[in-house]
């Protein structure tokens, strides 16, 4: 429901509803209680497992950036700092880079194969043509095209150029001077 459209008790049930979660959370480690083995997950992991299949994780971060949900900013606040409380730092920031820095290392050594059979192929291209280049473009006859008389028009230039061919090609445009100009 929109804010205008929800009643007193909503609200209330949506902030005890909050601090439900903050106080679930906030609950102490006990490790006489854990004594799991290496690598387990904690009691406060598997709280936290259990609220990301519940979906509860989206709910909060829909209210941490809905601009019309500020109101329940600080208490989203104080879940998320409880969230991360047995975490250091350094351990977040490394926990992606293992496998970002393998498939990183993947990617490279893949693209590094690519690039090696690209040049191949540029040297063996290079190999296959000759070595000096002929500037003549070649002539063509344009057969249905006449020239003067009865003969067909001879093109000296490449076959791209032929597209903006035109009679007039070679010919200078004659200056009118300015007073006789339409």
């Amino acid at each position: 429901q929109d804010w205008e459209q929800r009643q007193e008790e909503d609200t209330l049930l949506i902030e005890r509803i909050l601090l439900l979660v903050r106080n679930v959370l906030h609950v102490p480690l006990d490790p006489t209680e854990e004594q799991g083995v290496d690598g387990d997950a904690s009691v406060h992991d598997r709280v936290l497992w259990a609220l990301h299949i519940s979906g509860m994780d989206d709910l909060l971060k829909f209210l941490a950036s809905a601009q019309a949900e500020q109101q329940w900013a600080l208490h989203v606040l104080e879940i998320i700092s409880l969230m991360f409380r047995d975490q250091s730092p350094e351990e977040l920031a490394a926990l992606g880079q293992g496998q970002a820095a393998a498939e990183h290392g993947e990617d490279t050594r893949e693209l590094e194969t690519l690039r090696q059979r690209e040049l191949a192929e540029r040297r063996a291209r290079a190999l296959q043509r000759p070595s000096r280049h002929s500037r003549f473009g070649g002539s063509y006859v344009l057969q249905g095209l006449k020239a003067i008389g009865d003969r067909d028009v001879v093109f000296h230039k490449g076959l791209h150029n032929l597209k903006s061919y035109s009679h007039d090609l070679g010919k200078e445009t004659r200056r009118v001077p300015r007073r006789r100009q339409a």
